[in-house]
Order: C-alpha cells, then sequence, then structure tokens
C-alpha cells in the first residue's frame, strides 16, 4: 500500500483536494460498499475524511480518502474531534460492523472506549437498561455524533445508483414454485425486521429454513446448506418496515451469489429500490454464469 495507516493518534495523509471543496466524513466498516461510496463522493467534489473502523475497513481507502485515520469503535469522542478539527459538520456511514464482535472477551478494552463512548453507551453496557439492537446501538452512534455538531446522511443519498431497480436481474426468472417461496418468506422477513432480528430467510416449499440474525447473512446461507441437502431454496432479503437508510440497508454483491450457489441456493430476492447492489454487472455475470436467479421486488404484507 503507498500510504500506510495509522492510528487515531496519528496523522493521516491530507490535502489531496482542493481547499475550498466541499467536506464529509465517511465511517467506514467491512466490505466493498464503503470504497465505492468514498469514490462516489470523491467524484462529487468532496473531500472525504475517513474514520476506518478497527479490524473492518479496507486500507484501500487509505488511497481514494482525503485523509484516512483508524479508530477502535469505542474511540467516539476521539472521532468526533477529529471531525470537528478537519471542519466537518456532515457525515456518512458505509460497510458491515460485525456484531457478533460485542460479544468476545474484552471486546471493549480492545476499542479503546472513551469518555464520550460512555457517556452515551452506558445504558446498553453498564446499567443494561437498554437492549443491544441494531437499531438501538447505531441510532446511540447518530445521536452522539448530532451531539457533536455531525449530522448523519445516507450514503444513498448520494450514490442513489447502488439501490437496485425493480425486475429480474438476471437471464433465469424465478419458478412459480419460488415465486410462492418469495412471497411466503416475504412476509416473515418483514417481520424479522420489524423486531429488528435480522434482514434474510431462506425458504423452500413455504417453510422456513434458517432466519438470519447476529451472525450474518452469509452464515444463514450456509446453515441452510446444512439443513437443506437437497438444495433449490431461495433467499429473500428485505429492508425493514421502518427503515432507517442511514445505516443497516439491506446489500448483496458476488460474494452473495457464491456463497449461496456454494451452499445450494438457487434464488436470492431482494427489496426493490431499498437494497444496496455491490459491482452490479460483476454480480450479475456471476449469478447467470453458476445459474442463481436475482430479482428485485416489492410486496405489501396484505400482498405478500
Amino acid at each position: 500500500m503507498a500510504i500506510a495507516s495509522r492510528p487515531d493518534s496519528g496523522a493521516g495523509f491530507t490535502g489531496r483536494g482542493p481547499s475550498n471543496s466541499k467536506r464529509i466524513g465517511l465511517i467506514a466498516g467491512w466490505g466493498t460498499f464503503p470504497v465505492r461510496v468514498a469514490q462516489v463522493l470523491k467524484a462529487q467534489g468532496y473531500q472525504v475524511y475517513c474514520m476506518a473502523i478497527k479490524d473492518h475497513a479496507d486500507p484501500q481507502l487509505a488511497k481514494i480518502c482525503d485523509d484516512y485515520r483508524v479508530f477502535g469503535m469505542g474511540r467516539m469522542g476521539a472521532q468526533v474531534r477529529y471531525l470537528r478539527k478537519s471542519g466537518v459538520t456532515e457525515a456518512t456511514m458505509a460497510g458491515k460492523v460485525f456484531k457478533t464482535k460485542i460479544f468476545e472477551r474484552f471486546h471493549l478494552i480492545k476499542h479503546c472506549p472513551d469518555l464520550t463512548f460512555w457517556r452515551h453507551f452506558y445504558p446498553i453496557f453498564l446499567t443494561k437498561t437498554k437492549d443491544r439492537k441494531d437499531d438501538t446501538l447505531l441510532l446511540t452512534v447518530t445521536s452522539l455524533y448530532a451531539a457533536g455538531g455531525i449530522n448523519f446522511s445516507p450514503a444513498t443519498q448520494y450514490a442513489p445508483e447502488l439501490l437496485v431497480d425493480q425486475g429480474t436481474l438476471t437471464k433465469s426468472e424465478p419458478t412459480k414454485s419460488q415465486w410462492k417461496d418469495i412471497r411466503f418468506g416475504w412476509q416473515t422477513a418483514k417481520e424479522m425486521g420489524r423486531l429488528d432480528i435480522g434482514q434474510s430467510v431462506i425458504v423452500k416449499d413455504q417453510a422456513v429454513i434458517a432466519v438470519e440474525a447476529i451472525e450474518g447473512t452469509d452464515a444463514c446461507i450456509k446453515r441452510a446448506g446444512q439443513l437443506c441437502k437437497a438444495g433449490g431454496f431461495t433467499l429473500v432479503k428485505v429492508a425493514k418496515p421502518e427503515q432507517d437508510m442511514r445505516f443497516d440497508v439491506p446489500t448483496i454483491g458476488i460474494g452473495t451469489v457464491e456463497t449461496l450457489h456454494a451452499a445450494g441456493g438457487k434464488v436470492i430476492a431482494v427489496d426493490a429500490k431499498k437494497t444496496i447492489l455491490l459491482d452490479p454487472e460483476q454480480t450479475v455475470a456471476r449469478a447467470n454464469a453458476l445459474g442463481v436467479s436475482i430479482v428485485a421486488t416489492h410486496f405489501s404484507t396484505t400482498e405478500a
């Protein structure tokens, strides 16, 4: 890598963009989505100040962004100070944060929580008077930033083209039986989203094989493959009924297609206009090569 990333106490590389350009902060989690968002923001004339989450973000971001710093998840005060010092009042977040890490031993020590973190998260991690649902955690993050004068906007506000349009994306379309599974799974997935448990369900012959929870979509797919040796199942992945588009937007890509195929699945059905499709041309080409159908659709709960 041409420029090494440094911890939050060190200097990143700066000054690539013009001094009078727009400035934005990017909280970068795991995956290619943050890289794509950074590229779009740069193309739109933004100076991008990247806060790379430790053990998550792609170091490639250091080559794209105007400034790149690595932060432990608990260094919330340091992150706010970094943005304010950089003259940033607008931010967005992209990429997956592995929630399983908060159940690892000594996870908080590893991510160096500061006083600002504890001021906002003590009801969740110490007194446990609040739950640890995704929305609870992420809304606490955005509230913490807002208190520091940093407002969050959805990443898809800057890159709406990443949201998949309605229709069948692949050469193969779902069969009548698979459409029954999609409709059946849709209602279940929406209910799981309403409860803030997960975004995905795996269905075959109108029976739920697996439900996504903290483990994530890929692990859910692999478990379905173990439970349904005959294969031929359908992944239904949807947005929550009251989806906050600032975070946790359902996302699929080449990895999803390959994981589903390896497990024996045949169909991916997603929420049109509310799902991010990464590397669309490559993803669809890979799905066609593997015989996986991808469809973006939408049903009301009464239709499903």
